[in-house]
């Protein structure tokens, strides 16, 4: 199994979320800036709002129709908005069943990949992407965390006004 994740690491940032419209709002400001070839991995508790944020994510990608976990399927496909759109829950795989799966192929594909559950893939995860994740503060209110791997997603974080985490637990 190669190991992939070789890029720099930059520190995290912050954005705090009060409601579902505020995380749903930051997953679209996020689909507007990705490109061919983005990935964004996803993590976070149980009832985090993965699957929310993915839907939102998605919509403002435009793509049509339900956008569900694929918690069982493993990866789901979407056209029909902006650039493809894939969908990937790797929940029940292990590391080696991931690498199997050839999921480089999608990183580095057409479309733009959403990975609910990254963190237990993450040696297999492209160089580049941008690592989020969910924490619950309140019944709808959520921490959002993102760690920039990769100038561009560092970029990201700046232009979307998060916070260090330093800075933001100060």
């Amino acid at each position: 199994m190669e190991k992939r994740n070789g890029g720099g690491r930059s520190g995290w940032y912050v954005r705090e979320a009060e409601c579902e419209a505020d995380t749903a709002a930051f997953a679209s400001a996020l689909a507007e800036r990705v490109e061919p070839g983005d990935v964004l991995a996803l993590d976070g508790d149980l009832g985090a709002g993965k699957t929310r944020f993915a839907q939102a994510f998605a919509a403002a990608l435009g793509v049509p129709g339900a956008v569900n976990s694929p918690t069982f399927t493993i990866i789901k496909e979407y056209e029909g908005g902006r650039l493809p759109f894939y969908h990937m829950d790797v929940y029940r795989l292990s590391l080696d069943e991931a690498d199997e799966l050839g999921l480089d192929e999608y990183f580095m594909g057409d479309g733009v990949t959403l990975v609910e559950w990254a963190s237990l893939i993450e040696p297999i995860l492209p160089p580049e992407r941008l690592h989020v994740v969910m924490e619950v503060t309140g019944a709808t209110s959520r921490r959002i965390r993102c760690r920039p791997v990769g100038g561009r997603y560092e970029t990201w974080c700046m232009q979307l006004g998060l916070q260090p985490e330093e800075e933001a637990e100060a």
